[in-house]
């Protein structure tokens, strides 16, 4: 019997460059905010949702994409429900691709590296899915939140038998839609996702890893205050002939070789 029962997905929390052009990343990482006071709030927030839970419906274990914003959101959830929060590169935020010539996207640190930043990040899960840092159009999200799927989960169960029935990933608005999508094999989902707001997914077949799963509540945010603010879905993405509009990389990296995406060459073996 598979042993994952329940995904949660959370979108991050309100980000400070939303509201300033003053900011500076606690990780000196390009593209790669912090939460403003509001969204350290919502996260909170959202931990509290948690811990109000039965304990048999909480999450018993957290991945998060590497991203501050994400990580921050997520460790109050870790705090308030003693997990253990691991990084996972698959689920980071996607970035349409680069303009020729400009470079690559960023690519945040380690977990080891991480972890200076947030104690609660155990360091021995290894990333299983690297995004590309040239970028992707919509359809590659969605290829990349699919392999992701296939891989991450099994390696779960194989890792931790059935310690995690039910996981919380944390992640961002176009991964956390193309993951409802590829979850629930709806591939024209409609779903806009605001911050901090939670989708649920219960597996309703043992036989696949994706397309079997039931939503059960999707980007809902009536576990905060204020409620699921900031809603974002793929209908935003600007578009030219038909394309995503190209978004320039970052300055200095016009002459990196980017050394590896998608699954990570040391699982290869094991699938």
């Amino acid at each position: 019997m598979p042993a994952i029962e329940k995904i949660y997905i959370a979108r991050h929390g309100f980000r400070v460059n939303w509201v300033t052009s003053n900011w500076t990343s606690p990780t000196g990482l390009p593209k790669d905010p912090p939460l403003t006071v509001f969204g350290v709030e919502q996260a909170k927030e959202l931990g509290d949702f948690f811990l109000s839970l039965p304990e048999d419906e909480r999450p018993t274990a957290i991945f998060s994409s590497p991203y501050y914003r994400c990580l921050q959101t997520a460790q109050p959830v870790a705090v308030a429900l003693g997990l253990p929060l691991y990084v996972e590169h698959g689920i980071s935020e996607w970035y349409s691709p680069v303009a020729p010539g400009t470079g690559l996207h960023p690519r945040p640190q380690s977990a080891t590296v991480l972890q200076t930043y947030f104690k609660e990040i155990d360091p021995s899960w290894s990333s299983v899915w690297y995004p590309t840092r040239k970028g992707e159009d919509v359809d590659e999200v969605h290829e990349r939140t699919d392999g992701f799927l296939k891989t991450f989960i099994p390696k779960v169960e194989r890792q931790f038998g059935h310690r995690h029935q039910r996981i919380l990933l944390v992640s961002h608005a176009a991964t956390v839609i193309t993951l409802a999508r590829v979850l629930t094999g709806d591939m024209q989902l409609p779903l806009r996702v605001g911050c901090c707001s939670l989708s649920e997914f219960v597996r309703s077949s043992n036989d696949d890893v994706t397309g079997s799963w039931d939503a059960k509540r999707l980007a809902q945010g009536d576990h905060l205050k204020d409620g699921a603010l900031r809603d974002w879905g793929l209908e935003d993405i600007r578009i030219a002939d038909g394309k995503v509009i190209d978004d320039p990389g970052i300055p200095g990296t016009e002459n990196e070789v980017e050394t590896h995406f998608g699954r990570c060459p040391t699982l290869s073996s094991n699938l």
